[in-house]
């Protein structure tokens, strides 16, 4: 298991314990016969994203890759160019200690908010891929200006 969050989030809502939250450890093998991992992110509304040992979340970039609104849970997590996007507009953020209200939290986001949410994901896909050459606000120009606007702060502290 992948860091401090996800056995709490096993705890509450793992492995069937809600038939609405579809949150596991290693997809059981009774699931991945039915639907693949991959099926799985994209039919989901909201993928979770909890953090694990390392300082990111592969699992945010797989929400744009297939469509779902990422549902981060981490505190103190710092969101990859969250200097230049606002993330309260395509993700949603809970803190550890709301796990237990996890399903709560989601089910009182508005269907109008959630559309634009995916919506916005969509759009932002472009900066989350990697290309042989590099396109226009594609993930290689995300970090060329993530590390010039590092080294301003740094040049410049406030």
């Amino acid at each position: 298991m992948h860091g401090r969050v996800r056995p709490i989030l096993l705890e509450h809502w793992g492995n069937g314990k809600d038939e609405d939250m579809k949150i596991f450890g290693p997809l059981p093998n009774q699931i991945s016969k039915k639907i693949s991992y991959i099926e799985h992110m994209k039919s989901s509304k909201f993928c979770i994203c909890p953090m694990g040992f390392e300082v990111n979340s592969p699992r945010i970039v797989e929400a744009f890759y297939y469509e779902c609104v990422p549902v981060i849970i981490a505190d103190n997590f710092v969101l990859p160019f969250e200097e230049v996007l606002d993330w309260s507009a395509f993700s949603v953020v809970v803190a550890e200690k709301d796990i237990p209200n996890l399903k709560d939290i989601l089910l009182r986001i508005p269907l109008r908010k959630y559309i634009r949410m995916q919506q916005c994901v969509k759009r932002l896909q472009r900066h989350f891929l990697w290309h042989p050459r590099p396109e226009k606000y594609d993930l290689f120009h995300m970090i060329l200006h993530s590390i010039w606007f590092s080294r301003l702060n740094h040049m410049n502290p406030s």
